[in-house]
């Protein structure tokens, strides 16, 4: 598989690793008054889902990026290779 990187250009996917849903990007507010139950689904509750799907993928063996990839979890035909920190500013969740 091959990931388009977007400072990069193409990378071989074994240079990256897969850490699951991109949703981990929206992280929970500590301080909430129901912080404890919002951590908890965080932490273990995890969509499976067979089809388009956005993750997160680290470059290990290389500029060490977070990117958020959105591909098809079945063909693992790749749409969108975004780096995180854009995905993380466009939701006010980074400076």
């Amino acid at each position: 598989m091959i990931i388009n990187h977007p400072l990069l250009g193409p990378r071989d996917a074994q240079e990256f690793t897969c850490l699951g849903s991109a949703s981990l990007i929206d992280r929970p507010d500590w301080q909430a008054d129901d912080a404890q139950q919002q951590f908890y689904e965080y932490c273990y509750l995890r969509d499976n889902p067979a089809g388009e799907h956005r993750e997160l993928w680290f470059h290990e063996a290389g500029d060490r990026s977070w990117l958020v990839v959105t591909r098809d979890t079945v063909t693992h035909e790749i749409y969108k290779v975004e780096l995180a920190s854009d995905v993380a500013r466009a939701r006010g969740r980074s400076k």
